[in-house]
């Protein structure tokens, strides 16, 4: 075996730990990684609390420098892994682990950039590869589909609304006037937004009985405008009929996944996805 198909083998070992949870090591490091950002971001939020004793916050210090230590050579290890490195470099994950791993170093810079460490959180949504169910995996695509399909409708009844609370804010105006609150139209059109959406701010209230009025009708017209959105996105996803079944497969050429269980080849690249 020459040195270059030693090479290549190594890379490929190191591909399927690092970035599939389909292998039993490659489930390890995934649950070993999602472990230490849960203790970085307890860590983190543990130093922002005053009063703690000194050993503590010593034990915080170093304990947060050799997570990050970890996350940096996880890092590097994602970028040599795979045969095109920006496709990860300047991915979502990619930049997220950039972010996450930057604002350590940066503390010997910059005092209080060590806060930053907290968008480790976002490094959670990985979980999704670890838990692997591939129905739920279909679903969501199939939700979100429904959800693009569904958007031409919702800008619709998004502009409608708008035009209504227009309408039922100047009517408020005339209605109650600046001495109850209403001293613009804007303002107006700003109260009946929060009622409509059944927040309800308490900040400004109508005192005419017209006006109470006029602001039931607003509450109980929310209740079924809140509804209409969900009605359109459950409408079009019953209409996504098709399973689409995928697994965690990532193509090491140029990091592309939610491949077809069956899938052969990188659906982006056309790379085997076998050898």
């Amino acid at each position: 075996m020459t040195k270059d198909t030693d090479h290549k083998t190594w890379k490929n070992k190191l591909h399927e730990i690092i970035y599939e949870a389909d292998t039993p090591m490659g489930k390890v490091f995934d649950v070993t990684l999602l472990i230490l950002i849960v203790l970085s971001i307890v860590f983190v939020m543990l130093e922002s609390v005053k009063g703690l004793p000194i050993d503590i916050y010593e034990f915080l210090y170093y304990a947060e420098w050799v997570i990050t230590i970890f996350f940096t050579f996880e890092y590097i290890a994602r970028i040599i892994s795979i045969k095109k490195p920006t496709s990860y470099i300047f991915s979502f994950y990619g930049i997220i682990d950039l972010l996450s791993t930057i604002p350590l170093y940066l503390s010997f810079f910059f005092a209080g950039s060590s806060a930053l460490l907290t968008v480790r959180a976002l490094r959670l949504l990985r979980i999704f590869r670890i838990l692997k169910i591939s129905r739920y995996i279909g679903e969501s695509n199939k939700l979100v589909k429904a959800i693009k399909d569904s958007r031409a409708k919702i800008l619709v009844f998004l502009f409608a609304v708008l035009v209504l609370c227009i309408i039922m804010g100047t009517v408020m105006y005339i209605v109650e006037g600046e001495e109850s609150g209403f001293k613009s139209i804007p303002i107006s059109v700003y109260w009946c937004i929060v009622t409509l959406t059944t927040v309800g701010y308490g900040d400004i209230a109508p005192v005419t009985p017209l006006g109470q009025f006029l602001a039931a009708i607003i509450m109980i017209m929310g209740y079924g405008i809140i509804a209409v959105p969900t009605g359109i996105v459950s409408a079009e996803y019953t209409h996504q009929t098709k399973k689409v079944h995928l697994n965690t497969q990532s193509c090491n050429n140029c990091n592309e996944s939610n491949h077809r269980d069956d899938a052969k080849f990188c659906h982006k690249c056309g790379e085997d996805l076998l050898k």
